[in-house]
């Protein structure tokens, strides 16, 4: 193979927020052996800290968390002018979430996907949540 049909991988920063930890690690490295910067937190308030100073390319996200859930932590990071764009995916374990919630979730710009994700589902979404990421800074 010559290097101009090479695929080229995107990788980039990637900021994990789920409370499993089974689940939040397991994704951390995942995308580490795709070799993407990854940065977790395993509550939203530390998610909203860690976005803060890390700036990440990507997020994704769990939507059921105590205290602050995914939607919350979506709309505050939406406040954030520097994060108003980032790309986000929301993931969950829960099959019966309410027709509502997608509505408020495509209004902050971010998509939901269904646990469990196996390594190629998480590899393609966040190499689609990069290129996202890609086209919106290319625009400006």
């Amino acid at each position: 193979m010559t290097p101009a049909t090479t695929p080229k991988l995107e990788t980039g920063t990637v900021l994990i927020v789920d409370d499993e930890e089974d689940t939040l690690q397991s994704y951390a490295r995942m995308l580490r052996l795709e070799s993407h910067t990854v940065f977790t937190a395993d509550n939203a308030e530390d998610g909203l800290r860690a976005a803060e100073c890390h700036h990440p390319d990507a997020v994704i996200l769990d939507l059921r968390m105590p205290l602050m859930d995914g939607l919350a932590f979506l709309r505050r990071l939406r406040a954030r002018e520097a994060q108003r764009e980032t790309p986000v995916a929301i993931v969950t374990g829960d099959y019966f979430v309410e027709d509502t919630l997608g509505t408020d979730l495509h209004a902050l710009g971010a998509e939901i996907h269904f646990k469990p994700l196996w390594l190629e589902d998480l590899v393609a979404l966040t190499r689609r949540l990069l290129a996202m990421r890609e086209d919106t800074h290319s625009v400006r």
